[in-house]
């Protein structure tokens, strides 16, 4: 058996991902997705990585990942890596199909069959229009009369208490929210103003007030702040008691977290930018963190995300995959954290779940009061839409895979 085809599917749902298909000589098509830098990934995969696979005798997911993997490229989650992660997730998906099991079950699981989440309190626009993690890309509505229910970005920053209640309405228990990162870009992250702190932490003692104990609440940071203001931002937090605060400085400061994590009592969890487990060895060996956060495609797919885990697992550490991207790596997140014993929770964006993601795919699992159920259909346990095939701004490219 072999690849005969892939095929890139971009659309301005959302231009930061590219989806993935990869045709076997079989019939099956596998799924797989890259977010960030779609055109870049788009271009890796169509001229670098479809000759690779064309060569290819297996479609086995580690022997493709050791065809695939890059001379430059491999230190972090660049293009190489994200389109790697991509192949990688679709070759799982295509094994599931041929085996007739799901994700979860080819990884030795499930450890449970319904999985805790938490909402990102994104928007329906959030990081479309350009490829940066900044406020300019926060897509807040401009219109508050047509703003659409969830707009949840919006909400936690004006209106926090009232977020809380229809999150615990809705039956979520966990939330995460950002409302220190306008503070990070006045001082380029190397001071938080009082004013910046005060701001941020009202949205955080809003939530707490309105929900008591009956929600966690976790704290994104985005990588933007120095040991300095990291320490006063996670000491300033203590009495709100949150689940985790995420991402305090960039992942590979490795000493500047040692330092905090003795400067600090409250949980923290990082690594959605590092890629595999060289990128997570050195936190763990300093015992940095108590949450591995590893986004799957960008640390090179399925297979390389499992490696993290365990090796968190070896360390006394939690996983939990990060997913604020698209409805592939929703669907292969669930998956993969139901087959780990210390996979912690899932993430999910109700925006998107109630957005463009159903647009897109059929078969994807549903998240009700605070928990998922991972698909047990077999591979991801999803397909493409045929309207969304159909739609005239769906661009699609395809090639056909010529073996030499």
């Amino acid at each position: 058996m072999r690849i005969v085809e892939l095929t890139t599917y971009r659309t301005p749902m959302q231009p930061n991902v590219c989806l993935l298909g990869l045709r076997a000589d079989t019939g099956h098509l596998a799924l797989g997705e890259s977010f960030w830098g779609a055109p870049a990934v788009e271009a890796y995969l169509h001229e670098t990585a479809a000759p690779v696979l064309a060569t290819a005798t297996s479609t086995a997911p580690a022997a493709v990942g050791a065809l695939l993997h890059p001379y430059v490229g491999f230190g972090g989650s660049g293009a190489e890596t994200r389109g790697n992660g991509a192949i990688d997730i679709a070759l799982w998906d295509l094994l599931g199909q041929l085996t007739g099991q799901p994700l979860s079950r080819l990884l030795g699981g499930p450890v449970r069959d319904r999985v805790p989440v938490y909402n990102t309190c994104a928007g329906y626009e959030y990081i479309r229009h350009e490829g940066a993690q900044t406020s300019s890309n926060w897509g807040l509505p401009t219109d508050p009369v047509a703003a659409r229910p969830y707009e949840d970005l919006e909400a936690f920053l004006q209106r926090p208490a009232e977020l809380t209640r229809s999150l615990l309405d809705e039956g979520y228990t966990a939330m995460k929210v950002w409302p220190f990162d306008a503070a990070a870009e006045d001082s380029a992250g190397q001071d938080v103003s009082l004013a910046g702190l005060r701001a941020g932490m009202a949205v955080l003692e809003a939530i707490r007030g309105e929900a008591g104990d009956r929600m966690q609440i976790l704290v994104e940071l985005h990588s933007l702040w120095s040991l300095k203001a990291a320490t006063q931002l996670l000491r300033a937090m203590t009495d709100v008691a949150p689940f985790w605060v995420e991402d305090p400085m960039r992942g590979d400061a490795v000493e500047a977290y040692r330092r905090l994590r003795e400067r600090v009592e409250v949980p923290i969890a990082a690594g959605e930018a590092l890629s595999g487990t060289r990128g997570f060895k050195p936190l763990l060996d300093v015992g940095a963190i108590d949450v591995a956060v590893v986004d799957i495609g960008w640390t090179g797919g399925v297979t390389e995300a499992t490696k993290v885990a365990s090796l968190a697992d070896a360390y006394g550490v939690s996983f939990a995959p990060h997913d604020c991207t698209g409805p592939i790596s929703f669907a292969v997140c669930t998956q993969v954290v139901a087959a780990q014993t210390n996979g912690l929770v899932a993430e999910t964006v109700r925006a998107f779940q109630s957005g463009w993601y159903p647009e897109v795919l059929e078969g994807l699992p549903l998240v009700k009061d605070g928990v998922v159920e991972p698909s047990t259909a077999p591979g991801l346990g999803v397909t493409l839409r045929e309207e969304f095939l159909a739609r005239p701004d769906t661009v699609a490219r395809t090639t056909v895979l010529q073996r030499p």
